[in-house]
């Protein structure tokens, strides 16, 4: 059945009509036989990893599988879907199968199981890292830490998660899990859900300005070369600032902003009051 022109791939309308990843066609066909779509959806997002969507292809999806472009249209109806699959499946990347639910009541958390980022939640290429620990503000930043690293690993694909909102099947069971810890840690839905969108909009808005195909290349000295010879007459705060603005590693930048945000947070649900010792 051909896709509906009027339902864009990605959108909300569109996976509701699709309860996973397209299947091979039922009963025999002619021609070449058909592929595995998982394998297509990896091929496509290493495709789009080296040379960005502009220049991706279905002809040059079906070259790397040593295919034709007939069997991909057996599964997909163009190359829009293709990315959409794609985009899901950089989300589903993110590990956050660790999500930390909270202890017993009676058995408070200890601040040193909060979540400490370390290189290895940013980082391409690495390890997930530590678990979150048991209070909703580890919960968020793991998640921040985690889905930063992985949209670093994946850049060409930002404008892409940018166009939608991201409700495939793996962008659906990371929000459960964010969502389902921040309500089981306490946070009153309204709040778990504007805490949720807001560090998810930081995330992909910090990694499409730093990392994404339009970001500009790093001229951090350029930069304090220019702010220096400005006249501080005119510019006394840039100038005296210009060394700061300057010389910030971007991993601490990315740090400092999401501190604020969940130290922002905090203050509509500040933590309760500890219980008076007993007599």
């Amino acid at each position: 059945m051909a896709a509906d022109p009027s339902v864009p791939p990605g959108s909300p309308d569109w996976w509701a009509a699709r309860a996973a990843a397209p299947s091979a066609p039922a009963g025999p066909r002619r021609g070449r036989p058909a592929l595995d779509t998982g394998r297509v959806i990896d091929t496509a997002l290493r495709l789009v990893d080296e040379h960005g969507t502009q220049a991706f292809s279905l002809r040059m999806l079906a070259d790397a599988l040593d295919s034709g472009t007939a069997t991909l249209y057996r599964h997909f109806a163009g190359k829009d879907e293709i990315m959409a699959y794609v985009v899901d499946r950089v989300l589903g990347e993110a590990d956050l199968t660790d999500l930390a639910h909270p202890a017993d009541p009676a058995d408070p958390a200890d601040p040193a199981d909060e979540f400490v980022p370390t290189d290895a939640d940013a980082a391409p290429g690495t390890a997930a890292g530590p678990r979150p620990g048991a209070t909703w503000q580890g919960t968020l930043t793991a998640t921040a830490h985690r889905l930063y690293g992985t949209l670093r690993r994946h850049p060409n694909t930002l404008p892409l998660l940018m166009a939608q909102v991201p409700v495939g099947p793996h962008g659906l069971a990371q929000r459960e899990r964010v969502l389902g810890a921040l309500l089981a840690h306490g946070l009153p839905v309204g709040l778990a859900a504007r805490a949720f969108t807001a560090v998810g909009h930081y995330v992909i808005g910090f990694a499409a300005q730093q990392h994404g195909p339009a970001a500009a290349p790093d001229n951090g000295p350029r930069l304090a070369a220019f702010y220096g010879r400005l006249d501080p007459a005119a510019y006394p705060a840039l100038t005296e600032a210009a060394p700061a603005l300057t010389s910030v590693p971007l991993e601490e930048e990315f740090r400092f902003g999401l501190g604020l945000l969940v130290h922002g947070l905090e203050q509509l649900h500040p933590a309760p009051a500890p219980l008076p010792p007993a007599e």
